[in-house]
């Protein structure tokens, strides 16, 4: 979505997080190449910036912090038929995504659009209330089968929108980074993958471990270990995790202490690799 009359795009992260080399097609069908702005890993916006100036008026930021169940709005993509659909906010919960992400009110609509990735929603004042992230069956409430959308509400992007712009990430001190991928079962903390050279993997954490509990307070899924985690201070700190080690053959109980990273000097290092 076009934000400014400098050329400057806003778009869900992961769209362009790896990217080589970027380029924004304009309404006439021209190429025009972009340069990468700003990532925050903390609410997946992403900023890109046209080589020149689009000829188009930029959207309008709204307010989505009034969105609540039943309101409609329009779901616009740039590819697909059609490219704007109806849609209503059927919940405005918290979303735990299992890379360490944590969004405390995610926007979720149905029915879903199947060009969700960077997709608009757009309030009925024709304002931008936020930017599309994901497909997600449990829409309206967790974990019951409803297909939808989830979306990333536009004011978490208000506050660090200056910092994105000049300096390409948020301000704010980095949530400490364990670099695992955990899943969620029954309430239950399972380790399903670390990064590689990453903190958990250096602390001797593994895949099948499950994580009961952070400095000896007990968790209660990802939503509670995120935030139990990120509690324990910035990015650096040493996050004590009790965990019971997958195979073992009782309940043994062990503490890992867990030298915290920052996130973007993770990235930066598998880069230069």
């Amino acid at each position: 979505m076009v934000i400014d009359g400098n050329g400057l795009v806003l778009t869900i992260g992961y769209l362009i997080l790896e990217a080589e080399r970027a380029e924004v097609v304009g309404p006439g069908g021209e190429s025009i190449p972009a340069k990468l702005v700003g990532y925050d890993h903390e609410s997946g916006f992403g900023l890109l910036r046209a080589s020149r100036p689009l000829d188009v008026r930029p959207i309008e930021l709204g307010d989505s912090e009034p969105l609540t169940d039943g309101d409609p709005v329009l779901s616009v993509s740039f590819v697909g038929e059609p490219m704007a659909s109806a849609a209503r906010v059927v919940s405005r919960r918290p979303f735990a995504g299992y890379w360490e992400y944590l969004l405390e009110s995610a926007i979720f609509t149905f029915p879903p659009n199947p060009q969700y990735g960077g997709a608009a929603l757009i309030a009925m004042d024709g304002r931008l209330v936020g930017i599309g992230s994901l497909f997600v069956g449990d829409a309206a409430e967790k974990d019951q089968p409803l297909p939808g959308n989830m979306f990333v509400p536009i004011d978490d992007l208000k506050p660090i929108l200056a910092d994105l712009r000049d300096t390409g990430r948020r301000k704010d001190p980095a949530h400490p980074w364990l670099g695992l991928f955990a899943s969620e079962r029954n309430g239950r903390v399972f380790i399903t993958s670390t990064a590689g050279g990453g903190p958990a993997e250096s602390a001797g954490l593994k895949a099948g471990d499950v994580i009961i509990g952070v400095a000896d307070k007990r968790v209660g899924g990802l939503e509670d270990f995120f935030r139990k985690v990120w509690a324990q201070g910035d990015a650096g700190v040493s996050v004590p995790l009790n965990v019971v080690p997958q195979g073992a053959e009782s309940l043994e109980i062990r503490t890992y202490a867990v030298q915290s990273g920052n996130r973007y000097d993770w990235l930066k290092l598998r880069r230069s690799e």
